[in-house]
């Protein structure tokens, strides 16, 4: 079979635009080959430091660690919260006069309770010739015997959620005096 000369021809243009087309492909492919190799050459430092690559990879762990580290502090910080709910951090001190013939309300009565309102009141009431003390149990701001106005004043007062203002007086009694969570006693009036 033998082929005429323009279809020869034709033949001989395809292949060499073929060809052209093959040349260029490869020299785009070298260019861009060059390209990679400097831009890697960049992450990779010299033979005596640490390469981009290396450093990346190490700050990733460094990541992953600080992250594992940061949820056991939240477990342990969850942990210290429930064991503060049961700290006896409200605190509220009511002084007043427990007798008529008695000034410098020397009396007082005192709440110490957690988060759930559960603790105790201390009382102690001061006379002229003896002072006795009393202790009661508190379970929810609440106690099986029986409170005084002061010692549900006192209660009140430490269960408030704020500590801001001065408290208000018991009906009959000298204003009191209550301590917030910080144990700081606010101003009397």
């Amino acid at each position: 079979m033998s082929l005429t000369k323009s279809a020869a021809d034709l033949l001989a243009v395809i292949g060499t635009a073929a060809g052209c087309v093959g040349v260029l492909v490869a020299v785009l492919a070298h260019l861009r080959l060059r390209r990679l190799r400097r831009d890697y050459s960049v992450l990779q430092s010299g033979d005596s430091a640490e390469s981009f690559v290396a450093a990346a990879a190490r700050q990733v762990e460094a990541v992953a660690r600080l992250r594992a580290e940061v949820s056991a502090v939240g477990r342990r910080v969850g942990d210290l919260r429930l064991d503060l709910a049961d700290a006896l951090r409200h605190v509220a001190v009511v002084r007043y006069d427990a007798f008529r013939d008695m000034g410098g309300r020397m009396s007082f009565s005192a709440a110490l309770l957690d988060d759930a309102g559960d603790g105790l009141v201390i009382t102690a009431i001061h006379g002229r010739t003896e002072t006795r003390s009393y202790a009661k149990g508190v379970k929810a701001g609440n106690s099986d015997q029986q409170l005084s106005p002061e010692e549900r004043q006192a209660i009140t007062f430490a269960m408030r959620p704020d500590v801001d203002g001065p408290p208000a007086a018991v009906a009959g009694h000298a204003p009191a005096v209550a301590v917030g969570d910080r144990g700081l006693p606010e101003q009397e009036r």
